[in-house]
């Protein structure tokens, strides 16, 4: 029996499985009423798949928006393919959920981000003292404060 419950990772396992959710219906029934995402990922994750040419203008993220013209969403446990339209050439992408960084729905201000412990100034910083979002724009859901070093 583990000493303790990793709760950062049900998290980040919790929020990813919402996405998968979200990307499954709108695979079905397209996207509702004025959602649309922004979706950034990590292009150096091993499993994603891209052309080169998109791979070499975004060496290390790159965010996506799905909205107006998408094909071939596809979801699986493990991530998501889509092609999307690039300066009117359509580019197939593979995007595992443990590349996504960011997920976000601006019509109704809903934002998750997932970080690296890389990304964090200060393992001690208290997580109480991280100022409140503007009003108005997407509040963003910090996980890997949580994550047990």
């Amino acid at each position: 029996m583990a000493k303790s419950i990793d709760y950062g990772n049900l998290m980040h396992r919790a929020m990813r499985g919402l996405i998968q959710t979200v990307l499954k219906d709108v695979s079905v029934h397209g996207l509702p009423g004025a959602h649309h995402f922004f979706i950034t990922f990590d292009t150096t994750v091993e499993q994603v798949v891209m052309a080169d040419w998109l791979r070499s203008r975004y060496p290390g993220e790159m965010t996506i928006v799905v909205q107006h013209w998408f094909e071939d969403l596809i979801v699986t446990d493990e991530g998501f393919e889509i092609t999307l339209n690039f300066g009117n050439q359509p580019e197939h992408l593979v995007i595992p959920f443990d590349a996504v960084r960011t997920f976000v729905d601006p019509s109704v201000e809903f934002g998750l981000r997932f970080e690296t412990h890389e990304d964090e100034d200060d393992e001690d910083e208290d997580p109480e003292d991280d100022p409140p979002p503007p009003q108005g724009e997407a509040q963003i859901v910090r996980l890997d404060k949580f994550r047990k070093q």
